[in-house]
């Protein structure tokens, strides 16, 4: 266990992050599996002393959790964003000096009400916390769930979101390392590894995934994805699954993934046992902790956090329902670095060798920079093409809201003559009732979808274009910096003028 003294930093630092599947109404058996991990986190053998938690919507979860893990983290932050709420916590062993909720400029549509992302108000809970008394005895917890995929890419039309939110937790990490602190970004990240999102924070932060630093050769995801089949290797079992890949999710040790027959028969109270050596094919890894501090060298110090050890957790099936505790297992990591250590000395540049790519990507390649990396232009990690790429996303998704929001308009100003031209009509027809009260509910309803549809496309595509500017224009600041480090004239690298933004 680490010493939580004020003179004595802790060398030690064990986090757990885990979806708890908290949704209020539509998650069976929440409060009592919600109250279940609040238990296990306070009777583990090694609790963790940091934790980011999911999907934990409402205060009642939340209280339970801290009512029973207030001994060992006396510290905790539940975060409110959006309209419902946006699900996230983050519990802690030391002080929370500091803390923010960061939302994603862009994070779905309110039309996808059936979805919810736009609704629960996705972003990043950040805290800042006091583990010591010198500088460098700071870490800044990034707890985040990004925008989950609900269709395959290249046909995602999410695709543009979950980048730039990726983007924005990436900036987020990037700034603390850089100011001494040790960042750690955990959460439902709705990605595997080495894909597009995931290159992409690993590239632009000085920050490593934890699980792919320890097991480098795990699995790009689920053993029937495209990734795995072109890498020939063969159907993990279960096991191999859990303690190799880190497939915390959809797995068959999970009771919420079974087939619908399974789950009735264990709710009757069936005692139904996992075999590990069953060939698991759809298990995979979404859930990660990424850590690191020290910022990019030479001019910052070297890297004084070091990963010991990761781990699925929170396997456990609740006692009495023998359900499992949530539809994600948790990832727990240990983190550690030497009782003498101060800042260290800058460490000399870092050359970053091209990284493998996830066919999945469906095209979409981060390629590392293998240009030495300058402290002041961190964003040089990848290459030109990458950032060409990250532009036509861009480019392509504006011109579908930009024609998305000229249609929504156009509904509405079509609207407002369909309505008087149906006022007109009752006033032709009064005389005939039922038809006079067919063209009222016409109007009624036509007018109340046309300013519906006026304020989605008024209001918010327009806001959302602007989003998509700003990122935009990050983008081709990142790319420009690539071109100036690689010897581009100062006329060639840049390429765009301020005033298209």
């Amino acid at each position: 266990m680490a010493n939580t003294s004020k003179a004595d930093p802790p060398t030690r630092i064990r986090i757990l992050t885990l979806n708890c599947w908290g949704l209020k109404f539509l998650s069976k058996f929440r409060h009592e599996r919600l109250s279940e991990i609040g238990r296990q986190i306070a009777i583990a053998a090694e609790p963790p002393e940091i934790v980011g938690l999911q999907e934990c919507w409402t205060q009642q979860d939340y209280k339970s959790i801290r009512q029973q893990t207030k001994h060992l983290l006396p510290y905790g932050k539940f975060y409110n964003s959006g309209v419902f709420g946006g699900g996230l916590a983050i519990l802690s062993k030391w002080p929370i000096e500091e803390s923010s909720m960061f939302a994603y400029p862009l994070n779905g549509r309110p039309t996808a009400f059936f979805r919810g992302d736009w609704y629960v108000g996705k972003g990043v809970a950040c805290a800042r916390i006091r583990m010591g008394p010198r500088t460098e005895d700071v870490a800044e917890v990034f707890c985040t769930h990004l925008h989950a995929p609900y269709e395959r890419e290249p046909h995602d039309s999410y695709l543009c979101h979950r980048t730039a939110q990726a983007w924005e937790i990436a900036k987020l990490m990037r700034r603390a390392a850089e100011r001494g602190h040790l960042a750690i970004g955990l959460g439902d990240f709705n990605m595997v590894p080495m894909s597009f999102a995931h290159r992409l924070i690993t590239a632009h932060a000085p920050v490593k995934d934890v699980w792919s630093y320890l097991h480098p050769d795990s699995s790009l995801g689920s053993a029937d994805s495209e990734a795995e089949k072109k890498r020939g290797k063969p159907v993990p079992s279960a096991d191999f699954n859990i303690t190799e890949n880190g497939a915390a999710s959809d797995g068959p040790y999970n009771t919420w993934r079974w087939p619908e027959s399974q789950q009735k028969r264990l709710f009757k109270g069936e005692d139904i046992p996992v075999d590990g050596n069953q060939p698991d094919p759809k298990g995979r890894r979404l859930d990660y902790i990424f850590v690191g501090d020290g910022g990019y060298p030479p001019s910052f110090p070297a890297p004084r956090w070091t990963v010991e050890s990761a781990k699925v957790a929170m396997m456990q099936r609740h006692p009495t329902l023998n359900v499992s505790l949530s539809d994600h297992f948790a990832i727990e990591a240990v983190i550690s670095r030497d009782p003498d250590s101060s800042v260290a000395a800058p460490a000399g540049p870092e050359k970053r060798g091209p990284q493998i790519l996830n066919p999945d990507d469906h095209g979409f390649t981060i390629e590392a920079s293998t240009e030495t990396h300058p402290t002041a232009a961190p964003s040089t990690a990848l290459t030109t093409e990458t950032y060409d790429e990250i532009l036509a996303l861009i480019d392509t998704y504006m011109l579908r809201e930009r024609s998305q929001r000229c249609w929504r308009l156009a509904h509405f100003v079509i609207s407002v003559f369909v309505s008087i031209g149906c006022f007109v009509g009752v006033w032709w027809t009064s005389d005939v009732i039922y038809v006079a009260f067919i063209l009222v509910l016409v109007s009624t309803l036509n007018f109340g979808a046309g300013i519906l549809d006026g304020l989605i496309g008024g209001l918010f595509m327009s806001s959302e274009i602007r989003a998509l500017k700003e990122f935009k224009w990050e983008v081709k600041n990142a790319r420009r910096l690539v071109r100036a480090a690689a010897g581009w004239t100062s006329k060639e690298a840049t390429d765009f003028d301020e005033e298209e933004f």
